[in-house]
């Protein structure tokens, strides 16, 4: 039996109006899903002043809140499990207000919680007799009391690090004391919080036939070292999908041990996301479908939303740049695309 899953980058229902209009049309889409999950960029959450106040008053960052009545949306949607590690998720109230609005409308929710165990938990999905886990953590996060603790509400993450390399010779031409030379970026995760994520992947997969992975992470374009180890991870310990989220634009696509990795699925519903496109924002909607469990197809199609909010598909052949630098950030991983119809499938070339 085949088992479809549908995943979406970052959804922002700030502004939402209606909430039978975001996903009305692609809703469609996701009745061939048996499973739809997306990364919940935004906490369901009334402020008790008005936001200029609070920022006035308030020390630190303030997350991205969102009329708790727009969270409908997402219900009508067809979501069937939502992601709110990230960071815009803040603050321990909103998130416990914000995780309360999504038990009252049914919908599961991971990487949050009143504390670090309930934060790290993972959801689990069953339909048509398969088990979809899912667990969410992100590695953009404030430093100012954002984390989940033992007896803190917050975000699941996975702490990593960052050094700079001095480059001592660039072509054979530059001496090692040349002065402005921009160095080498690395970075790396803090192995203690990798270590207890691969513990949590373990965990989930022995449980379920279906392992999503979702983390919010990305940087200006790039694929960091961090994130490969990040991804490469989640399949080691046993995930069967890996999806990043963080820039509001796609990044590209790694099949690692013949799992996909989606490095960047951009936005999918966000009204106020910066430009990436002339015409604005474009995302991606994963789709992977399984025979058993195993990967039958691998792919993605483009997404864009309307003035009025509503999230519509796009054909391949209307967003030819957006594809092209999806192939070209693929290239290091050796990826291959083929447009099918609606979609974009790839696999490893040869």
């Amino acid at each position: 039996m085949k088992t479809t899953v549908m995943l979406t980058g970052d959804v922002n229902l700030m502004g939402v109006e209606d909430p039978a209009v975001p996903f009305r049309s692609v809703s469609k889409t996701f009745e061939h899903a048996d499973v739809v999950f997306c990364n919940l960029e935004c906490c369901l959450y009334e402020p008790p002043v008005p936001r200029k106040m609070m920022a006035d008053e308030v020390s630190g960052y303030e997350g991205f809140y969102a009329s708790p009545s727009s969270g409908r949306a997402l219900q009508l949607g067809g979501f069937h499990c939502v992601g709110n590690a990230n960071n815009q998720n803040y603050g321990p109230e909103q998130i416990v207000a914000s995780n309360q609005h999504l038990d009252q409308l049914g919908i599961p929710h991971v990487g949050t919680g009143i504390n670090q165990a309930t934060a790290r938990a993972p959801a689990v999905i069953t339909r048509n007799g398969k088990r979809v886990g899912f667990l969410q953590r992100t590695s953009q996060y404030w430093p100012n009391n954002h984390e989940a603790l033992e007896a803190r509400a917050g975000v699941a993450v996975i702490k990593a690090y960052t050094a700079y390399q001095p480059v001592y010779y660039k072509d054979g031409t530059l001496p090692p004391n040349r002065p402005g030379t921009p160095p080498v970026i690395l970075t790396w995760c803090d192995p203690g919080y990798l270590a207890n994520f691969k513990q949590d992947i373990a965990s989930l997969k022995s449980q379920c036939d279906i392992v999503v992975s979702s983390h919010h992470m990305g940087h200006k374009g790039d694929i960091l070292d961090f994130q490969v180890e990040i991804a490469h991870a989640a399949i080691d310990a046993g995930a069967d999908v890996v999806m990043a989220h963080a820039e509001h634009y796609p990044l590209g696509i790694e099949i690692y041990k013949g799992k996909p990795i989606y490095y960047g699925l951009g936005s999918f519903c966000f009204i106020k996301s910066n430009k990436r496109y002339l015409r604005g924002w474009v995302g991606l909607l994963a789709r992977v479908t399984y025979e058993g469990n195993q990967v039958k197809q691998m792919g993605f199609s483009f997404v864009r939303q309307n003035d009025d909010t509503e999230v519509v598909i796009r054909a391949p052949d209307q967003e030819t740049e957006a594809l092209a630098e999806i192939r070209k950030m693929s290239a290091r991983f050796k990826t291959q695309f083929e447009i099918q119809g609606d979609q974009v499938v790839f696999s490893t070339g040869s």
